[in-house]
């Protein structure tokens, strides 16, 4: 153990008070997160924590409990609205206001300042039960005083403390974080004051790039105070691998020290040292090495706050660092580059374990597993020089942000120099060789996929228990081979080297930016555009009944479609909706998620969409639009061909663009089918499990039909099969998918953490403007519309939809706006697919732009180039 870590003689092992001593991470509920990790802490070998006691939580109820102006106000406070920042402002301080005056029992009194020394000054610490969590930080929220002297003044800032627990900040934080007011209470830490050299704190990560090898270790001269409360710039030091690889000396005017008789002031520095490094070389490797030591007893990165006083380095808190996105686990000790999946399927939301599971069960490659999400290994495929330069490529056309943080990564230098030859062996490459255009082709492909479901639709119905799940586990052989089919496959790519030819050629031949958007209107087997369309037609009946449309104003939950029948008109809407939802009713908002419930069992999620059809379209748009969309697709066709023409060499240039534009308009319909089919599977299994959890549920099993997608499936077999569940780990696994959805994932990771989003490096971007991938040509300006949750949607006709991603379900949408922003995407994303076909101006891959860009704010969006404008 560290030199007399942590005990403070005279502490009895009552429950008010508990010395470091007598505290581990049990303990959080009585010393909360900051006391349980200094507890901790105390019992690293090699690691010196300045003594110190905790005053318990129990010492916080007993003073507060049935104290009428605290319990009234707590009250209160739960009902605020965390956006409400005068209200939470003025409640905060009239609660802090209570605390800080409650009179504190003597004997508590007595408890708390019987281990202090007269002569010996303090730090005196909140340390709250929701504090410094593995999944959640409250750091910082609290309030920490620094060389308290004196017995009184110890007791008071105890008080201090528990009143900082309903600061505005922490109020508001738990407000938005749905952890409520009386889960958290306050323990207090009171700790010997060290008057230290240098202070500082040392993350065993890098906090920028999240690299697992690399700690980055910051330091200002005297007391930490103003480093971690933002008010003065540290010296930076990065350490890998044993060795200081870069540093940062800041200019250091000033210093907060200790002042005798109690507080802190501050005080210049000399001007000799105020360019000098505060710490050694030698000294920032031995804090490097102390942060691994309390890394590895902890068993995940940490966020280290040190103080150096003469040689001696004394560890003031540790806690996790709940930022970074955690490292898929590999067996072979090598090094790897992962490839986020989410960002292909534009679905980057947490999964549970039942839909990842599934996910994987699906798809032919290995996914690794991180954070709740799916990952490739790309790790084979740049191996090679030749794979390197294929990914890439394929990445600079799909997805540039990936490809720039793919580069970023490999400039690293993390898998080394490529090999001039593939390693292992050969591998099957499809055919790509372009399918003559034949309508025929595409409905000979669509009707395998109904007669499969047709076939799983009759199978699947009588199936109970093990049965089922064996069911599940072979016909899932059957949606591989129709998702993954060869033929399949090179049809779709027909159409779209088809136009990549197109914008290639074009634009060297004619200039013409985009034209192969304009081409791809109103395509026919589009099942993706034609649900958005179908929706026009179910408005059509309703705004012709218009107490149905009062009725479904007032919709408030997913029953209204057996209460429609009662109002005028509403037996038709009901029959429109359902045979909607008999042809639809399997998509939802992450529809590659199994666990994600679908719009057939929640069917008021379209009706906000459904309403502001019958708002702003006119009877019949939807054949307006098809019509439309065809005439457009034609003329442009027209007017390229008669253009092309007229060059050198114009018949055979026309020739060759003829056929393109033929595989195109054939073929990239059914681009989006193969997806629908597999959803469409999934939605039946989903089913089916949710009836096999119902039984569970029934015979005592789990306790909930939704305990089930916290097991995969190979998990779910064993608790049909043995009719036993693990509630406890159904339990953590719950917790776990909790901090997961908090989590962004990057679009590239690595086997050491480091986690790349990309940048664009491009000069034809107008300052100030957002960068983006110009996926849908056109400009137009309108009003930005900042959404979330498609269930929340209330858009207009001159609206541009910004949100994070949209995958199929948002289609109904996009016949009602404007143009179209997404943070995630590239050109053959569902939103560029549909965006083209309805001939909306869209740009995605903007980062951050559901938080740049304000809802309400006037936006310029540039389809053609990509790139966003704020115009207000």
């Amino acid at each position: 153990m560290g030199g007399g870590n942590g005990a403070v003689t005279g502490v009895a092992p009552g429950r008010p008070v508990l010395g470091f001593e007598q505290i581990d991470g049990a303990r959080i509920g009585l010393v909360g997160g900051k006391g349980a990790h200094l507890g901790e802490l105390s019992r690293i070998e090699g690691v010196d924590v300045p003594p110190g006691f905790c005053v318990t939580t129990e010492a916080f109820r007993r003073v507060t409990a049935g104290v009428p102006a605290f319990e009234d106000r707590l009250d209160r406070l739960s009902r605020l609205d965390p956006h409400d920042r005068d209200a939470v402002a003025a409640l905060s301080t009239e609660i802090r206001e209570v605390v800080v005056a409650l009179p504190v029992p003597e004997d508590l009194a007595a408890a708390i300042t019987g281990p202090l020394r007269d002569t010996t000054a303090y730090a005196v610490r909140s340390s709250a039960t929701a504090e410094d969590l593995p999944t959640v930080s409250f750091a910082g929220q609290q309030d920490t005083y620094l060389n308290v002297v004196g017995a009184a003044a110890v007791l008071d800032h105890v008080r201090r403390c528990w009143a900082s627990l309903f600061t505005e900040r922490a109020v508001a934080y738990r407000l938005r974080a749905g952890v409520g007011h009386r889960q958290v209470r306050m323990a207090v830490v009171v700790q010997e004051m060290i008057v230290p050299d240098a202070s500082g704190v040392l993350f065993t990560a890098d906090p920028v790039t999240s690299n697992r090898r690399v700690t980055s270790v910051e330091a200002v001269l005297g007391l930490g105070e103003p480093l971690v409360s933002g008010l003065v710039n540290a010296d930076r030091f990065t350490v890998r691998d044993g060795a200081v690889v870069d540093r940062t000396i800041a200019t250091k005017d000033r210093a907060l020290r200790a002042t005798a008789g109690g507080g802190t002031r501050p005080q210049e520095v000399a001007p000799g040292l105020r360019q000098e490094p505060a710490l050694t070389e030698a000294q920032v490797l031995r804090l490097a090495d102390l942060g691994r030591r309390v890394e590895a007893y902890f068993g995940r990165p940490q966020d280290v706050e040190w103080c150096l006083a003469g040689d001696d380095v004394r560890i003031v808190q540790s806690r996790p660092i709940t930022t970074l996105f955690p490292v898929p686990p590999a067996d072979d000790g090598g090094d790897h580059v992962y490839l986020s999946v989410g960002h292909q399927q534009m679905m980057t939301d947490a999964m549970a374990p039942l839909g990842l599971s599934f996910w994987q069960m699906t798809t032919p490659r290995p996914m690794a597993e991180a954070g709740g999400r799916l990952f490739v290994d790309a790790t084979p495929m740049l191996a090679s020089a030749a794979g390197r330069q294929n990914l890439l490529e394929a990445m600079d056309r799909s997805d540039p942000l990936m490809a720039d943080a793919l580069r970023t990564v490999l400039a690293g230098g993390l898998l080394g120099e490529p090999s001039a030859e593939s390693d292992g062996e050969p591998r099957a490459v499809p055919r790509t060789d372009p399918v003559d255009p034949d309508p025929a082709v595409v409905d000979e492909l669509i009707g395998r996929t109904r007669a499969s479901l047709a076939v799983l639709d009759r199978e699947i119905r009588a199936r109970r228990g093990t049965d089922l799940l064996d069911f599940i586990r072979e016909d899932l052989q059957e949606l591989r081979r129709l998702l993954f089919d060869p033929f399949s496959h090179r049809v779709f790519m027909t159409a779209m080297n088809a136009a990549w030819w197109l914008e290639e050629h074009l634009r060297e031949w004619l200039g013409e930016e985009g034209a192969a958007d304009t081409l791809t209107r109103a395509v026919p087997n589009s099942v993706t555009s034609e649900m958005g369309l179908a929706l026009l037609d179910v408005a059509d009946v309703v705004r012709a009944h218009p107490a149905v449309v009062e009725f479904l104003r007032g919709v408030t939950d997913d029953d209204f479609l057996d209460e429609l029948p009662r109002v005028a008109g509403g037996r038709e809407t009901r029959d429109a909706i359902r045979a909607y939802l008999d042809t639809y009713g399997m998509r939802c908002a992450g529809e590659i998620d199994i666990t994600r419930p679908r719009w057939s069992e929640q069917p008021g999620v379209l009706v906000p969409v459904l309403l502001g059809h019958v708002e702003h379209a006119e009877p019949g748009e939807s054949r307006r639009r098809v019509e439309q969309g065809r005439q457009e697709a034609w003329e442009k066709e027209q007017e390229l061909l008669a253009r092309l023409r007229a060059l050198p060499d114009g018949d055979r240039r026309a020739a060759e663009t003829k056929t393109m534009i033929d595989r195109l308009r054939t073929y990239i319909g059914y681009r989006e089918y193969p997806k629908f089919g597999m959803v469409s599977r999934y939605s039946r299994y989903r089913q089916a499990l949710l009836r096999e959890a119902d039984r569970l549920v029934r015979d005592g099993v789990v306790a909930d039909r939704e305990d089930i997608y916290h097991l995969r499936f190979d998990e779910l077999c064993e608790v049909v099969r043995d009719g036993r569940a693990d509630r406890g780990l159904i339990s953590r696994r719950k917790e776990e998918y909790r901090g997961y959805q908090a989590l962004t994932p990057p679009r590239v990771l690595t086997s050491d953490g480091e986690a790349r989003s990309g940048s664009y490096r491009r000069d034809d971007v107008p300052a100030a403007a957002l960068a983006g991938l110009a996926v849908s040509a056109g400009t137009v300006e309108g009003r930005a519309r900042v959404v979330l949750d498609m269930a929340q949607v209330d858009l207009d006709t001159d609206d541009i939809l910004v949100t994070t991603h949209t995958d199929p379900s948002w289609s109904p949408v996009f016949v009602t706006i404007r143009a179209l922003v997404t943070e995630v995407g590239g050109q053959m994303t569902h939103g560029a697919v549909v965006a083209r076909e309805y001939g909306l101006p869209a740009v995605v891959g903007v980062q951050r732009a559901t938080r740049l860009i304000r809802d309400g704010q006037r936006i310029r969006v540039n389809g053609t180039t990509g790139y966003v404008e704020l115009l207000s």
